[in-house]
């Protein structure tokens, strides 16, 4: 079962890639093309709204499931549930791809979260199947993948959208990819998690359903000693964040990282949708004027920046200064970061390509190593038989936070492409001015009493 942990890494990130790709609807680029499409939007500042809304719907639908497949996991294992999670990718996001209408676009999305239960589980596979000393590892394993797929979706929507005006040549306009101008980058993915889902049928099951006589001896004893357990002990193990077992919603080491990771992922939502929108939306409304291959360019390096820090320099960090140093920190320089966004706006040619790639990265790093040193924490928090429980709650309060994030940030981004000529914070200084007072909150919950680490 221990096998190397380069070759678990790979394996994880495979999977985890798959989903997180699908769950991206292509974030902003390519989607605020497609919602255009649709014509449902009366003018160009509303698109953003209207995109929002299609990102939610993901969110939502698996916020009605997780603790669902949590549970499902913990009783029957986390592979069954891995590979029901990417065929579910392959069927409704293939149908995304051929959505004729933004109703049926809603639906697929919603579809989709509600069948697509293997985030909580892969935390917890990725957890159990390494040793200790290479946990580290294998979480930021986890938050890489997400943060790859979260960028490979909008690069391969900005590379593979609309292929019959692109490559007319190979795709004809009288070809289904003419006439549904995103199926390309959706059968894309859906290709590549229908080889992830053949992968996964080879994957070691973690969750142990052996040596229950020696589970039935623990608990006896346990049973035995309990009335000799004095009440101060008792509150020595409640101050020390050791809450009684089975009691997930009691245990505050979880339930505060749950929150702190909520807040966090609220931010890191909002803020991938924004991206998109800000760098594809006219020069005359602060944006870039990018086009959606120009946005993937963008993604595919900070992918490969991400893939370096978290696989070679974040397990290094996480050993030196502890997971909670290393979220707060990482969401302090976030601060500044996205405040010279507006501002980058202002440049043009090469420098504004170097810069704005090398935020990117920097900003796409700081985003994953947070979630990276919260996963820990959940993990950490509570024992192998309730992880996936425990991470089926994390998902589900994750997802509600999320799928505010794509409205919430569309919304506020149609609102600021409104107001470019207000005196206080204009346009986009207001949109990113916005995302850092959600960042401070999250910094400070990471302070004690609130954030608590289990011992």
């Amino acid at each position: 079962m221990r096998t190397a942990p380069a070759a678990k890494s790979r394996s994880i990130r495979n999977r985890r890639k798959a989903s997180r790709s699908a769950s991206s609807c292509r974030s902003g680029s390519s989607c605020f093309a497609q919602i255009r499409d649709f014509h449902i939007a009366k003018r160009e500042e509303d698109i953003g709204y209207y995109a929002g809304y299609v990102g939610s719907s993901f969110m939502f639908g698996r916020a009605l499931t997780s603790v669902f497949w949590g549970i499902v996991a913990d009783r029957y294992g986390r592979k069954p549930v891995i590979i029901m999670g990417t065929i579910a990718v392959v069927i409704f996001n293939t149908l995304f791809g051929l959505s004729v209408n933004f109703w049926m676009a809603i639906a697929m999305r919603f579809l989709l979260g509600s069948l697509n239960g293997l985030l909580g589980p892969i935390k917890a596979y990725a957890t159990e199947i390494f040793r200790e000393e290479y946990q580290a590892l294998g979480v930021s394993t986890v938050s890489t993948a997400w943060g790859i797929g979260l960028i490979i979706g909008p690069a391969l929507g900005g590379y593979l959208a609309q292929p019959a005006e692109k490559f007319p040549s190979i795709f004809p306009k009288e070809s289904v990819f003419g006439r549904f101008p995103y199926f390309l980058p959706c059968l894309a993915i859906s290709v590549f998690a229908l080889v992830v889902t053949i992968a996964t049928c080879w994957l070691p099951e973690t969750l142990h359903k052996h040596h229950k006589s020696s589970k039935f001896d623990a608990a006896c004893e346990d049973v035995e000693t309990a009335p000799l357990m004095s009440g101060t002990k008792y509150k020595t193990q409640k101050a020390e964040g050791k809450a009684p077992k089975k009691s997930l919603f009691r245990n505050w080491p979880l339930m505060s990282s749950i929150i702190v990771y909520c807040v966090f992922s609220l931010h890191d939502m909002a803020y991938t949708e924004i991206f998109s929108l800000w760098a594809v939306s006219p020069r005359r409304y602060g944006g870039l004027s990018y086009t959606t291959e120009d946005v993937g360019n963008v993604l595919a390096i900070s992918g490969a920046g991400l893939l370096i820090f978290q696989t070679c320099l974040y397990p290094y960090f996480n050993r030196l200064l502890g997971p909670v140093v290393v979220a707060r920190l990482n969401g302090v320089l976030a601060i500044p970061l996205l405040s010279s966004y507006p501002f980058i706006a202002m440049l043009t040619g090469l420098s504004l390509s170097i810069v704005l790639n090398c935020t990117s990265v920097a900003k796409n790093v700081l985003s994953t190593s947070i979630i990276t040193s919260l996963f820990l924490l959940q993990n950490k928090a509570v024992d192998q038989d309730q992880r996936g429980a425990a991470n089926g709650i994390a998902m589900t309060a994750m997802s509600l936070f999320k799928a505010a994030g794509p409205a919430g940030g569309g919304a506020i981004f149609s609102w600021a492409q409104k107001r470019q000529d207000a005196a206080f914070l204009p346009g986009n200084h207001m949109v990113f001015f916005i995302l850092n007072v959600v960042e401070a909150i999250g910094v400070l919950m990471t302070f004690k009493p609130f954030l608590v680490e289990r011992r």
